[in-house]
């Protein structure tokens, strides 16, 4: 019988880890998953309290590395890693974050943006010097597990309020990608040579303005959309009230003013190459099942 490959999920418990991990068990992988907090381990899953700042981790047998952290954290953790590990694959997440945050007025926009991108050329070198088999991925705007800071905040606040505020027409193209697709892409990179050594834009499989995005959201609220237009500056007044309270802290102005920019990505060397196929947004479940039933 052959041997069941060992691989390693870092972050594990985010979004997208809580579709992974099910598909990795099917497809037969013995699986090592590392998260901050403790976890129960379950058929097929071992989990490891790990912090992935601290100077060693205790798992040193693993072929395949699925880095759903952070991306700055994975330069260091390769450097750390013993040189017997017989590691020759690593499928990673950047964002595409590091390019729309790039030129933010926000500072601490920007430094993601720098963070990500040195990120990404250190983990190139590293894997290069190390005979290591890379693949990056930069998805867009990320739900489907009700977890996220932007759909689900925006379901959140809609359920609360009753409506939502915009600014201007709130034209901004967006393209929100499922957990899970990205989930898939994991599985469907590792088994094509294809895509070795190369980085994919993931996106979703729908674009659709901001405002029809949250119109969509609506929908699955089972509500009518109350949507209000304000103007920037006062949108701005209000964020910065807002951002004193610890579950609006993650907005900015910077976040704001973006609404009617157009972020979008082609992901159309995905399809090609390995067959990333992404559902929709508006006619799909959406991980909103808590806070429909709250």
């Amino acid at each position: 019988m052959k041997k069941k490959l060992d691989v390693l999920v870092t972050g594990a418990t985010n979004q997208i880890g809580q579709f992974l991990l099910p598909h990795l068990q099917a497809a037969g992988f013995t699986v090592t998953a590392i998260s901050r907090h403790p976890q129960l381990s379950s058929a097929g899953i071992i989990w490891q309290q790990v912090d992935l700042s601290r100077p060693t981790i205790p798992i040193n047998v693993f072929q395949v590395l699925f880095h759903l952290a952070p991306l700055p954290l994975l330069p260091s953790l390769l450097a750390r890693l013993p040189s017997d590990i017989q590691l020759n694959r690593i499928i990673a997440f950047s964002s595409t974050s590091c390019f729309t945050k790039a030129h933010s007025p926000d500072p601490k926009e920007k430094t993601i943006a720098v963070q990500l991108t040195e990120a990404e050329t250190a983990l190139k070198s590293i894997c290069q010097t190390r005979d290591i088999a890379w693949t990056l991925f930069r998805p867009t705007l990320i739900y489907g597990c009700g977890i996220d800071k932007n759909v689900t905040f925006i379901a959140q606040f809609i359920r609360r309020f009753g409506f939502f505020p915009i600014v201007g027409k709130g034209l901004g193209l967006r393209q929100p990608v499922h957990a899970d697709d990205l989930a898939v892409a994991c599985l469907q990179a590792y088994f094509s040579p294809t895509t070795v050594n190369k980085a994919y834009n993931l996106s979703g499989g729908q674009t659709l303005s901001y405002r029809n995005m949250v119109k969509a959201i609506y929908h699955h609220l089972n509500q009518k959309p109350h949507i209000i237009s304000i103007s920037l500056p006062i949108f701005k007044l209000i964020t910065r009230t807002l951002t004193w309270m610890p579950q609006y802290a993650h907005l900015s102005t910077a976040m704001i003013a973006r609404i009617n920019q157009d972020l979008c990505f082609d992901h159309t060397s995905a399809y090609q190459d390995f067959g990333y196929n992404p559902r929709t947004f508006s006619d799909n479940d959406i991980g909103l099942k808590k806070i429909i039933n709250c």
